[in-house]
């Protein structure tokens, strides 16, 4: 299936009654996760993806990959990798919501990218995501054979917190500082109440439903929970993207400023007319497949540097 651009007006129509009924404070957990699975299947995947299903860190997860068995070979040699960790407030999110965007960062990157099926809440709640990131990254390392220094995380909204929070953990108990950070609209720190009501995807309600759930009986004050409060500095290099109508933007640019105040290197991107994790719909929108290509070329130059030799 070839990618449609739809005009953002129409897709703006199209999304908003569809998120307005699905994230909702009001409905079952379950029958949220269910709903998105099932509204997932109008994302297709770029043509030659191939998905292997493994388990990884203990947890169910996908091995994306693009191209020949040769080319795909070739990507693995070069010791690059993405560990994506999909979004949906701690809560809701699975392989099959985040399968399209990954498999887009796999041809674009041309790195294999592994999406985790990390614990939710609130049957699972925090710290147990972050404990499954952990292990999912340090078995990509001790087993399946990556260097730290070429495993990139990504993720988007909660999963970009996560991301962030795995990166701390991994720095200040394993010594591995990860390739790069590529964070979608990341949900940083969950005690912080949004300012307004909602955006076209999330409302206020939902997201402290979200939050409390995912804190569970835990400590809110853990920076394992809001790493945004966490340590910042010796962090990799970090992308961020945000769309300016978002309840998380100015949690974005605040974090942004936190990053560059504790020396880190960043690049930061605020969309206009887009909405909160556009990049799931980039196979329908031409703009959120922009920024979704930006996101790959940053990870890809982080994860495989160009080196003087490679130059001439």
């Amino acid at each position: 299936m070839r990618d449609i651009n739809l005009p953002l007006p129409v897709a703006r129509v199209v999304l908003r009654p569809i998120y307005r009924v699905t994230l909702n404070e009001r409905m079952p957990w379950r029958l949220q996760r269910l709903l998105l699975d099932i509204g997932s299947r109008a994302q297709p995947l770029p043509a030659g993806t191939r998905v292997h299903k493994l388990r990884l860190g203990g947890r169910p997860a996908e091995r994306i990959t693009a191209g020949s068995e040769s080319q795909r070979g070739a990507a693995d040699a070069a010791g690059g990798a993405v560990l994506y960790l999909h979004g949906g407030g701690y809560a809701v999110g699975s392989l099959a919501t985040h399968r399209s965007l990954a498999a887009r960062l796999a041809h674009e990157t041309g790195c294999t990218v592994y999406v985790l099926d990390y614990r939710l809440a609130p049957e699972h709640p925090f710290p147990a995501g972050l404990d499954d990131a952990e292990m999912a990254f340090l078995e990509l390392v001790e087993s399946v054979g990556y260097r730290p220094d070429r495993i990139a995380l990504a993720g988007d909204s909660a999963g970009g917190g996560l991301s962030l929070a795995t990166a701390q953990r991994l720095i200040a108990q394993h010594g591995h500082t990860p390739a790069a950070l590529g964070l979608i609209a990341p949900w940083t720190d969950p005690n912080r109440i949004p300012e307004r009501d909602r955006d076209l995807v999330i409302s206020k309600p939902w997201s402290r439903a979200c939050a409390a759930a995912y804190l569970g009986g835990g400590d809110s004050t853990d920076p394992g929970y809001a790493p945004l409060t966490g340590e910042l500095h010796g962090l990799p290099p970090t992308y961020v993207q945000v769309d300016k109508s978002e309840l998380l933007h100015t949690q974005c640019v605040d974090f942004v400023a936190d990053l560059r105040a504790a020396g880190a290197h960043v690049r930061f991107t605020e969309t206009q007319g887009l909405w909160h994790v556009a990049q799931l719909q980039a196979a329908l929108v031409a703009p959120a497949a922009a920024a979704l290509t930006e996101l790959a070329e940053f990870l890809r130059e982080a994860i495989q540097p160009v080196s003087k030799r490679d130059l001439g």
